[in-house]
């Protein structure tokens, strides 16, 4: 948790009065993060999530290996931010798969919500940013690489 994110101390308050639990009295843990490596992609993408376009999102397996992160689980929290680390919505994880790159559906690329919300476009996109992140590490991606596809509901817009 982000406690020294004032935007991100409010909206979980404002969240946890919304469903009548408080500090004190609520189970309800979360994390609080943004979309992607650059200021105009999440803030764009928070923002998709905000009006309830944005329903999902994929992540390279590899890069949960090598970083020591957990994976997303069904049920899981999150707030997302802006570039800026300003709180925008709060999600809540519905479903996770790992599927390779190449086999990742139509249908859960429209669920991304991004572009023209065509497989195409997901490909490129994702390829790409899957790439800048990989050449830090040296690794050339492949098209069979394991990708890991959250998807999730907004369950407070703040």
């Amino acid at each position: 948790m982000d406690s020294k994110n004032r935007t991100v101390e409010i909206m979980w308050e404002n969240y946890l009065e919304s469903i009548g639990e408080n500090l004190e009295n609520t189970h309800k843990k979360y994390d609080s993060w943004y979309f992607c490596d650059n200021k105009k992609s999440a803030d764009e993408l928070a923002k998709l999530v905000k009006q309830g376009i944005k329903r999902a999102t994929t992540g390279l397996h590899y890069s949960y290996e090598v970083e020591g992160d957990k994976l997303p689980e069904v049920g899981e929290i999150s707030i997302v931010l802006n570039w800026d680390n300003e709180a925008q919505c709060i999600i809540q994880t519905k479903k996770v798969s790992i599927t390779p790159f190449n086999e990742v559906s139509e249908e859960f690329a429209r669920r991304e919500g991004e572009g023209d919300k065509s497989l195409k476009y997901w490909q490129d996109e994702h390829r790409n940013f899957f790439i800048r992140g990989l050449k830090e590490e040296s690794i050339d991606f492949s098209e069979d690489m394991l990708v890991v596809c959250e998807e999730f509901e907004l369950i407070y817009k703040g």
